[in-house]
């Protein structure tokens, strides 16, 4: 959905509130100017929603008496399709703004529904329950989202405030490429235009947005997603653990994904693979490597070696301890 066609919306929903709008009102409360207030009353229109026009010092517009959106013409699975989307980007975490935006959207197309599948799906949301604990992460804003998949589309350069994760800020430009969404958080990936280098940076933490004139090309075999899951193994942390597993790299994807772990065949041996994890702590890689159940060599942190010893001690006497 553009932006234009949802402030066209926005602008039914405001008016469907009831009373008369002045065209300064809705202007601010649209963030557009006054003349394109009247393009959007005019869109309306066009769309046979009666919108009425009331001249004068006090005047503006209304919509006209008795009318009322018709109910949403949707099938049963049309209708359980969106509402379980809807749930499910709030449980994912991409919900913009806030959880309130998903909760209200629902309540919104419920509302509009005929009575007996409103009634089937309340039954579903009451009684349905999720095994997945639901991803709480800062959503963007919905006019940065929105504003960068139109730049991203139309190759328009990108002016942003942004404050990376040490809480250092900056002014960048960027050529989006691509938005990815991840793990509950929403991801613009492109190219740096002054060295050409492609950065990957998390929407929430960008302060600024403006397009800017110009446009790009995006290569052609460029991969938005596998750029920000290989960007996100990259990052720095506080260790950089570097380990050898005889195995595939199909066989360690399953228990490495690649957000978490470079993995690469070995140079000196193509029965071992080479894989590289960069973390804030190290007691969950342990585990991970006794359930691949591979051989491996610990060639750094020294601090790892200690912590895979300290698990198989652990397992040696949970295996031989005798029940009590």
């Amino acid at each position: 959905m553009t932006t234009s066609t949802a402030r066209v919306l926005a602008l039914l929903e405001i008016l469907q509130g009831g009373g008369l709008r002045t065209v300064p009102d809705l202007a601010a409360r649209l963030g557009v100017d006054e003349r394109t207030v009247r393009r959007y009353v005019g869109h309306l229109l066009e769309l046979g929603v009666p919108v009425d026009s009331v001249r004068g010092r006090y005047g503006g517009y209304r919509l006209a008496p008795g009318y009322r959106m018709p109910p949403l013409m949707l099938t049963d699975e049309e209708a359980l399709a969106v509402v379980l989307g809807l749930l499910a980007g709030r449980r994912a975490g991409l919900v913009t703004t806030s959880a309130a935006a998903g909760e209200s959207a629902t309540a919104k197309l419920l509302r509009v529904l005929p009575a007996a599948l409103r009634r089937r799906l309340d039954a579903l949301l009451d009684t349905a329950d999720f095994t997945a604990r639901p991803r709480t992460a800062n959503a963007p804003e919905t006019e940065v989202l929105l504003e960068l998949a139109e730049a991203a589309l139309h190759r328009r350069p990108v002016a942003i405030g942004y404050t990376d994760r040490k809480g250092h800020d900056s002014d960048r430009t960027v050529l989006p490429y691509g938005l990815v969404a991840h793990a509950g958080r929403w991801y613009l990936t492109g190219a740096d235009p002054a060295d050409g280098e492609v950065r990957t940076f998390r929407l929430d933490r960008i302060t600024a947005l403006r397009v800017r004139s110009g446009s790009f090309d995006v290569p052609a075999d460029f991969d938005p997603a596998a750029t920000v899951l290989d960007g996100l193994a990259r990052t720095p942390w506080t260790h950089d653990v570097s380990l050898r597993i005889r195995g595939s790299v199909q066989d360690i994807r399953g228990h490495l994904p690649a957000g978490i772990a470079t993995v690469v065949t070995s140079d000196e041996d193509a029965d071992w693979v080479r894989v590289r994890i960069r973390a804030e702590r190290l007691d969950w890689i342990p585990p991970v490597l006794a359930a691949l159940d591979h051989p491996f060599v610990v060639e750094r942190p020294a601090a790892l070696r200690d912590l895979v010893r300290a698990l198989a001690h652990r397992l040696d006497e949970y295996a031989t301890d005798e029940p009590a």
